[in-house]
Parts: C-alpha cells; structure tokens; sequence
C-alpha cells in the first residue's frame, strides 16, 4: 500500500503543480464578464428589434386606416359622378341652363346631300315623345332616357326663347363634291 500511496501522492503532486489549489478568481473573471456581455447584446438587440417591429405594426396599421378613408372618400365621390350623370339629373340641369329638346335630326350623307328634314328646337316636347305619368317620375321605374319634360318642371324653368338657327333645306339642289387638283 505504500508504493500506490507514493504513486497516489506523486501524480498529486503533479496536479497539484499544474493546477494551482487556491480559489482562482482571476480565471474566472474574464469568462464571466464575456457571459454577462453576451446576454447584456442580446437583451438589447431583442429590445430594439420588438420596438422596431411595433414601430412597424402601427404604421401598418395607419397605412390601412388612411386607405379605408380614402376608400370611402372615393366611393361617395363615385356615388355623386353617378348621381350627376343620371338621365333626370341631366335633363334638370340643362333646362335650368335654357336648353330644349331638340327635335328631329337631319344627317349628311358623304356625297354631302342632307338626310331628314331637319326642324327647329322648340321648347315644347316633340309630338313623337308620349308624356311621361306623374307617378313615374318619383318611381324607379321612370324611363332612363326621356327627355320629354314633366308638366311641373316646364312650368318651375322660363323657357329661353330661341332664335331660329340657320338649317340647311332639304331639296333638289345638291352641292357637288369638292374636286382637288391633283397636285
């Protein structure tokens, strides 16, 4: 037994001089500092990254609540286009402007001879337009496309009187075609 315990005290003794057998606070100091630094610019880097990305998340947010105003601005916007550019609403407008429907119209041929007979804008409604129905005016069944006033708006709007305009005459005389000289 006393040759392994000189063997024992021998490699200890090794040890021992390798490995100093104190409390080596110096050794650990480093390490521990390297530690504390390292979760120190995680914590840091994890903090700015959540308020980056909560920065992010309320400007998503007011980028949406900007767009749905501005939908809503475009569609009542749509909404008044479409309510100006109803037939009724544009009939209103323009008679309250002085103008009448006009009657029948006449065409030009290419050769330049005149199809129809043209007539005269009169504020009366053509002969050729049924009067429209009291009831049907306020109703949604009212015809999108008539121009025949109602007897209560002819009445609420003066007529402008109109002056003739000059119509070209619908007879035998034609004009010849412009001839070009070739050159």
């Amino acid at each position: 037994m006393t040759g392994t315990a000189g063997q024992m005290k021998g490699r200890a003794g090794r040890l021992a001089r390798l490995m100093p057998s104190g409390p080596s606070t110096a050794a650990r100091t480093p390490f521990v500092l390297l530690v504390v630094v390292l979760l120190a610019g995680g914590l840091i880097s994890l903090l700015l990254l959540n308020s980056a990305l909560n920065e992010g998340s309320f400007r998503l947010s007011k980028l949406k609540r900007g767009t749905t105003e501005l939908t809503d601005e475009q569609q009542a916007l749509q909404r008044d286009v479409d309510s100006y550019s109803e037939p009724d609403a544009l009939e209103r407008r323009a008679r309250e402007l002085g103008m009448v429907p006009g009657g029948s119209p006449a065409f030009l041929n290419p050769d330049g001879t005149v199809r129809g007979k043209p007539e005269r804008a009169t504020a009366q409604p053509s002969p050729a337009a049924a009067p429209e129905p009291e009831a049907s005016s306020a109703g949604p069944a009212a015809s999108l496309g008539s121009v025949t006033p109602s007897p209560s708006a002819s009445a609420a709007t003066p007529s402008a009187p109109v002056t003739p305009a000059p119509t070209a005459q619908a007879s035998n005389t034609q004009t010849p075609p412009p001839t070009s000289s070739g050159r």
